[in-house]
């Protein structure tokens, strides 16, 4: 028996999976999560191994590289996920937080909604710093820029925008889509939560208004951390 999970086996409510695998045992789901943590390093390794490939040329070299990256989150997703259903209580888990360099991060999680949409993109940055837990922000800001690109669609146009004003750092994401709750489902249910769940836990916000592009306008605002900014530019 895996710690802190149920006894009774997992109902997996998938009506396509064939009836041995309805049910999973709970002493199958460490195992489960150990070949998940393998495949995600076989993918790291393969994309690492193609990139250094003297076939490679430069545009797919590029998106080989992006490919590991995503891998590199999705390990930290996991390693999230097991600690969030080990037992533990939301009052003790704590994830770590440290200085995030909030525009080095909005670029990353753009590059790799790029490399899958024909949408115009405008990025925008200064440096900006904050204190927080980094993959908790990168999830924050995935869900805000992923619902911009559904929005927009493959010939729509998006900006983004990282700042410092009055102590804050703000990541602004404007799309010319059909406007917040009009557009395919996404940010407007579980993403929404997981974006004011992240700003509320660093004394931040979640702003929604209408965009000067035509379709929806989000800020993230959290304080600024000013002495590391300082530091940094100094």
């Amino acid at each position: 028996m895996v710690a802190g999970l149920p006894i009774d086996p997992v109902v997996v409510r998938n009506p396509t999976l064939p009836p041995e695998l309805v049910s999973i045992p709970p002493t199958q789901i460490g195992r489960l999560r150990h070949d998940l943590h393998h495949e995600v390093a076989t993918i790291m390794l393969l994309a690492d191994v193609i990139s250094a490939g003297d076939d490679v040329g430069v545009t797919s070299r590029a998106r080989v590289d992006q490919l590991s990256r995503e891998a590199h989150w999705l390990g930290q997703l996991l390693r999230a996920y097991e600690w969030a259903t080990s037992g533990t209580s939301a009052e003790e888990w704590a994830p770590p937080a440290s200085a995030v360099r909030v525009d080095a991060l909005a670029a990353e999680v753009l590059a790799g909604l790029r490399l899958t949409s024909m949408a115009r993109v405008r990025y925008d940055a200064e440096p900006a710093w904050v204190f927080a837990n980094r993959l908790a922000m990168w999830r924050a800001m995935r869900n805000v820029l992923d619902n911009a690109f559904r929005a927009a669609g493959q010939n729509g146009q998006i900006e983004v925008r990282v700042f410092v004003a009055d102590g804050r750092a703000v990541v602004q994401i404007d799309d010319d889509g059909p406007g917040f709750g009009a557009g395919p489902k996404g940010l407007a249910s579980i993403g929404l939560g997981i974006v004011q769940d992240f700003a509320a836990e660093r004394d931040g916000s979640v702003e929604i208004c209408h965009s000067a592009l035509g379709g929806s306008c989000v800020r993230i605002v959290l304080p600024a951390l000013a002495d590391a900014l300082d530091e940094q530019t100094s």
